[in-house]
């Protein structure tokens, strides 16, 4: 249970956000299952306006498992466990969490069907989730076990001290490495797409070539906002597009290529318990491994992609990307054809 009163008078929303240095969306997931209260009463509108005497109470209400009609009949590598968080290399095809439009198993299920305690900050269908990835995309996924691990991880979410390096296999080689700075709204005549929308929430990737390679490209993105969809977006607008993404115009034999070619390799935060850096690779699946090494050497795929070399190659800064082997790096990619 936390309680606390505001400095200023706000909306309840944004001083429970703040207090907790979680999003607003998170603030609003605890108002609306009844875990805030207002001097005493529960409070039920986010927009509600409080003051400096009021006295805001957040209490945890202990986390319900959700009953699922779906076996799990999947399983999911661990890469780091400790009383606090988990850190999972996530499969191709397993769904993060449960929504209306899901008709199979979770991630989250899986966790449960495993006995593993969760944070419920974000309600209990998102139990633990901090972060997410797309069905497709594989890789690194870091799971809180307790709400005080939830809103520390949210919290570098946000100040950027949480981050990721992604590989991708794209159709086309980069001409060059960039940062392409576009902003992303929703696709006004597909609501599965996102698009580059004049107006729309600051968008910023940096993406560098790794291997082009008798047909075969591997890239590097590192993200600087976290948009939905954003790597696949922010490539399709420079006409490169991840193999297997038929959604945003990767073309293909049908069949052949069953799932976006995207994968979370890295993955770095601050431990909210220890005040440490740590940071943990997801080794590619098997269906992302074949389409390179059939092309290329494991010597020259575990060169291009040793975690202390793309660590070098992308430099922490909120605004830029440094390359120390080239200058050929361009700051916006506005023309790019």
């Amino acid at each position: 249970m936390v309680e606390f009163s505001p400095t200023h008078p706000q909306r309840l929303d944004i001083a429970v956000a703040n207090e907790l240095k979680i999003s607003r969306n998170q603030a609003l997931n605890l108002i609306k299952d009844s875990l805030v209260s207002v001097n005493l009463k529960p409070a039920t509108k986010a927009s509600l306006k409080i003051e400096p005497d009021d006295k805001i109470c957040v209490k945890f209400g202990e986390r319900k498992e959700s009953v699922s009609q779906y076996e799990v009949k999947f399983d999911i590598p661990i890469i780091y466990e400790d009383e606090d968080l988990l850190v999972l290399n996530k499969p191709p095809h397993v769904v993060v969490h449960g929504a209306p439009s899901v008709k199979e198993a979770t991630m989250v299920e899986w966790l449960e069907k495993k006995g593993c305690m969760l944070s419920n900050l974000n309600g209990d269908v998102r139990a633990g989730i901090v972060h997410r990835l797309d069905k497709g995309t594989s890789g690194a996924i870091v799971v809180a076990k307790n709400n005080a691990t939830h809103a520390a991880l949210s919290a570098q979410l946000s100040d950027k001290s949480m981050g990721r390096i992604y590989l991708a296999l794209t159709n086309l080689a980069l001409k060059e490495n960039c940062i392409v700075d576009r902003p992303i709204g929703r696709n006004s005549s597909n609501r599965l797409k996102r698009a580059i929308v004049s107006g729309a929430k600051e968008a910023k990737s940096a993406f560098l070539n790794l291997i082009s390679n008798d047909g075969v490209n591997l890239i590097a993105a590192k993200l600087f906002t976290g948009r939905t969809h954003q790597i696949r977006v922010h490539l399709s607008s420079i006409n490169r597009y991840i193999l297997g993404d038929d959604l945003y115009g990767f073309k293909s034999e049908k069949g052949k290529i069953n799932r976006v070619m995207l994968h979370a390799y890295m993955l770095y935060f601050i431990h909210p318990r220890s005040g440490e850096m740590v940071e943990f690779v997801a080794p590619l699946y098997e269906d992302f491994k074949n389409l390179l090494e059939k092309k290329i050497t494991k010597e020259l795929l575990d060169e291009k992609i040793c975690p202390s070399s793309l660590s070098a190659a992308f430099c922490d800064h909120p605004s830029w990307l440094w390359l120390k082997s080239s200058d050929s790096t361009k700051r916006v990619a506005t023309n790019y054809k």
